[in-house]
């Protein structure tokens, strides 16, 4: 087994240790997928958090993996910020320590990061970006606030059919300090727990979309 494999299946497992708010709240994210591929074919998410680095650059990649994962895929998942900064180090080191692919293109400061599944053509590009970034869904969307700030910010998000909370914790606080490093593992690998989760969820809510 690779280490990503490894990394996927120990995420898996841990399903049960995701509290009973955090399911509904999950349950709930699966449901509007299921609705909008029931309805339209497609499901579209665009994560939102504030600088576009860390968190909903983490829920874009740990998205199209579950979707990988589920066989949806009629699933696009995109992140965007208030605000344009970069994706930050030390979370596409996190992603690499999951097993991850990752190719850099472009230079400071804000290059493109290909974040890729190994032995699979599933990926995703991440660069720092509004969430109305023409490069995003534009037209009924389901966008996803992960953190309080952006949530706070955006009461509306133009264009978004719906809009659903779903806010992680930032390890941005622990840069700079000795826990840096599991500051990130730990936010990656809750975001990779509980959209596994959701997906699959949304996965037996509409298995007709699986191939």
């Amino acid at each position: 087994m690779t280490a990503f494999a490894e990394y996927l299946a120990a995420r898996e497992a841990e399903s049960t240790r995701i509290p009973a708010a955090r399911r509904r709240a999950l349950e709930e994210l699966a449901a509007a997928m299921a609705e909008s591929l029931r309805r339209s074919g497609r499901a579209e998410l665009v994560f939102v958090c504030t600088h576009n680095s860390r968190r909903s650059q983490f829920a874009q990649v740990w998205a199209m993996v579950a979707a990988w994962r589920h066989g949806l895929r009629s699933v696009l998942a995109a992140s965007g910020g208030t605000e344009i900064t970069a994706c930050e180090p030390r979370a596409v080191a996190a992603l690499e320590r999951a097993g991850l692919v990752v190719t850099r293109h472009g230079a400071p400061p804000n290059p493109v990061h290909a974040i890729a599944v190994p032995g699979s053509a599933a990926g995703t590009q991440c660069w720092s970006k509004r969430f109305d970034d023409p490069q995003n869904p534009s037209q009924g969307f389901l966008a996803v606030m992960v953190c309080s700030a952006a949530d706070a910010a955006c009461p509306t998000v133009r264009g978004a059919g719906r809009r659903l909370t779903l806010p992680y914790e930032d390890p941005k606080a622990a840069d700079g300090t000795p826990g840096e490093t599991a500051a990130y593992d730990r936010c990656c690998a809750e975001i990779a727990r509980e959209l596994l989760y959701a997906f699959r969820c949304a996965a037996r809510a509409a298995p007709f979309t699986a191939p």
